[in-house]
């Protein structure tokens, strides 16, 4: 137990194994102006060097990596992708990673301007649950539950279990049939905004034709590193709360109820003894270290020093006192748990 000036605990380290960074596209001007944009500016259009419409896409992390459906880039030596404030790019087939077997795609896009979405971390979406689609404009629609659809690419059919199946109202249902422009739209829960699969149009079933999704599982390697990647960098709250979102809450309990220099770090003297010590408690497997000291020592800044230290890592610390703790409280979850409260309250009211 390090002793000199010191208070508290600290949580257990997690650190996610964060996809590389991906390389920027060499961007050139496109041939011309392209006649069709999606509507809202957090999606991003695809389109072919004439200017044809193929689909949209949304991105999933900072390096600009898009998420569409793989019919909107099947076949296509190169893609003009469109993004906010008329930034695009041109890439070629050598910045798309195809996935037909799950009828998706990975774009490098580059910066285009757009801000990523968060992807859900749940393993299933209830059947009956009411979503929002891009089809047409923004419009709600319903999950019948799970089927397995055939998607045919250039090359072969393929088989894609899981799929969502959706039920449309006559005004989006154009925009679902293969041509129709909604291929590659996230299918977002209206609820925390999160993505929970990506529209397809040449998704068949015998039965149906229209109205299918491709939920997004860390099935194959490229889609499960892009997945942590988003887990990790893109906050989501609620019952899709990931790494990124539980970030945002813990750094505003330290925010709130830190010292001075938790968020914002104000570097302490340099103590070996205390730092090796927390150094080998985030490492480690030990549950709980004691970081004791008379008054004035110092505990709370090296405490503070800790936070800061993990908050520039992009790890979670939760701060609580004393005071947080309650008598009927029969373990520290039961006092994370309304500070985690207080902090959603303060993260919600900092959104636009």
């Amino acid at each position: 137990m390090p002793s000199l000036d010191p208070p508290g605990h600290a949580l257990e380290r997690f650190r996610p194994t964060a996809a590389p960074a991906l390389p920027a596209p060499t961007a050139r001007p496109a041939p011309a102006p392209a006649p069709e944009f999606p509507a809202d500016p957090g999606l991003i259009a695809l389109h072919d060097l004439a200017g044809r419409p193929r689909g949209t896409g949304f991105v999933a992390d900072r390096h600009g990596t898009v998420i569409t459906s793989h019919e909107a880039v099947d076949a296509l030596p190169r893609l003009v992708l469109h993004g906010a404030q008329g930034r695009h790019s041109i890439v070629t087939a050598d910045a798309v990673t195809p996935l037909p077997a799950l009828g998706l795609a990975l774009v490098r896009g580059g910066d285009l301007g757009v801000a990523p979405l968060p992807v859900t971390s749940r393993d299933t979406v209830a059947t009956g649950a009411y979503v929002r689609i891009p089809a047409g404009g923004w419009r709600e629609a319903r999950i019948l539950g799970t089927t397995t659809v055939t998607y045919t690419a250039t090359d072969r059919a393929h088989q894609v279990p899981g799929a969502l199946e959706l039920a449309v109202g006559t005004a989006g249902r154009d925009a679902l049939r293969l041509g129709g422009g909604a291929a590659g739209g996230p299918v977002l829960d209206p609820a925390t905004g999160t993505v929970v699969g990506v529209l397809g149009t040449a998704l068949r079933t015998a039965a149906s034709d229209v109205g299918f999704a491709v939920p997004l599982r860390p099935t194959v390697p490229a889609l499960a590193a892009l997945l942590m990647e988003n887990a990790a960098t893109v906050p989501a709250y609620g019952t899709d709360l990931n790494l990124a979102g539980l970030v945002g809450l813990t750094t505003a309990s330290v925010a709130r109820h830190g010292p001075r220099g938790t968020v914002e770090p104000v570097e302490p003297v340099e103590r070996t003894g205390p730092r090796a010590e927390l150094y080998a408690f985030e490492r480690g497997e030990t549950p709980v270290l004691g970081l004791v000291g008379p008054p004035g020592s110092g505990r709370s800044t090296e405490l503070a020093a800790l936070a800061a230290r993990r908050h520039r890592e992009g790890l979670p610390t939760l701060w609580l006192r004393g005071a947080d703790l309650r008598e009927d409280d029969a373990s520290v979850a039961d006092a994370a748990r309304p500070a985690l409260e207080r902090a959603a309250a303060d993260v919600t009211a900092s959104l636009p």
